[in-house]
């Protein structure tokens, strides 16, 4: 278990960097300040690809988790499954508890500061705290990454050339999710401090299940 927490440091690194920089952001700035500031990179090329990329954390990530099935893997469809549904739970419960309100409840207050939309993407008015999608693709990526550690771990090949092409794949893995993050910003969907803490809640639930549950849950032969 070391050995594959050891190997997956590459992507948790890479995350804490990249949280660190986001409270940093949250710090100095106000809140309606800094979400015009991120979204002030719109573009007919960013409007569209956003719009959809968005939409993954809506039902094709969970195609996706069915795959391994295909495979007879159904511990892996079932780990997932299973860091999916605490890290919602989470989410519903801080959403209702929270009920904060949606950047564009928040602007109607503001008539003078000019909120970026996108054309045909239908926005919602409460429960933004914390972001749902962002916990979706960072438990869907941190699954990922902990399973690719795992299966390096367990090659026989444990070379230079393979540990960069994994290390790449898991930057790659953590980039994506935090466009997914980012997306909901851009659509102007959420805050920062929304997508914030949906990342961290969809990168611990996996962590949390796969080291106190992964053995059993993943029959794991570590």
């Amino acid at each position: 278990m070391k050995q594959i927490l050891k190997t997956f440091s590459v992507y948790s690194i890479a995350y804490f960097i990249l949280l660190m920089f986001v409270l940093i952001l949250l710090y100095i700035y106000p809140k309606l300040e800094l979400h015009l500031l991120l979204n002030s990179w719109h573009t007919a090329v960013g409007d569209l690809f956003f719009k959809y990329y968005s939409t993954l954390a809506e039902w094709p990530l969970y195609i996706l988790a069915l795959v391994p099935l295909l495979w007879k893997k159904k511990e892996i469809t079932f780990f997932y499954a299973l860091c999916e549904l605490s890290s919602g739970v989470v989410v519903q419960i801080l959403k209702h508890m929270f009920s904060s309100p949606r950047p564009i409840m928040e602007f109607e207050h503001y008539p003078n500061m000019m909120l970026p939309l996108v054309e045909g993407v239908r926005l919602h008015h409460s429960n933004s705290f914390p972001s749902g999608h962002t916990a979706t693709y960072f438990v869907f990526t941190t699954c990922c990454a902990l399973l690719l550690a795992y299966h390096y771990v367990q090659s026989a090949e444990h070379n230079g050339k393979r540990r960069t092409q994994l290390n790449v794949a898991l930057v790659a893995l953590l980039i994506l999710a935090a466009l997914g993050g980012y997306s909901r910003i851009y659509l102007s969907q959420h805050f920062l401090s929304d997508v914030c803490v949906g990342s961290i809640i969809g990168f611990v639930t996996p962590c949390m299940m796969f080291y106190f549950g992964g053995r059993k849950i993943l029959k794991l032969e570590v």
